[in-house]
């Protein structure tokens, strides 16, 4: 397993942006799948999107468009754009060596701690 450092939340207001950033503790993440999970109060945590080490991607319907996965210098980058009321969340990323088929928690078996995503006026 790998530890995972999550940062860049915060709060923005309704259509703004926020670029998210997983790392790696001591460790690049290059050869890992990289998921990114929210989970808002009261509800289930939900995947938005994972790149798989050969740079394959995958989003949820609800966020193409609107969220993008990159994985740059060992570390993978979650540009979130044109950010709504229901953004708000504790946003989480996640790691599985190599690839992921199916885009479930339970394919991840490292997690990071989590940062919060604030999206009010």
């Amino acid at each position: 397993q790998v530890q995972l450092v999550e940062s860049g939340g915060g709060l923005v207001q309704p259509g703004g942006s926020l670029r998210l950033t997983c790392a790696g503790s001591g460790v690049g993440l290059d050869y890992y799948a990289i998921g990114w999970f929210r989970q808002a109060p009261g509800k289930e945590r939900e995947g938005l999107s994972y790149i798989n080490s050969d740079g394959s991607t995958h989003y949820k319907n609800s966020v193409k468009g609107r969220f993008t996965i990159s994985r740059e210098n060992g570390k993978v980058y979650l540009q979130m754009n044109s950010l709504k009321p229901e953004d708000a969340a504790v946003y989480y990323c996640a790691a599985e060596p190599g690839t992921v088929m199916v885009f479930t928690p339970l394919s991840f078996r490292s997690w990071g701690q989590g940062t919060q995503v604030t999206i009010s006026s």
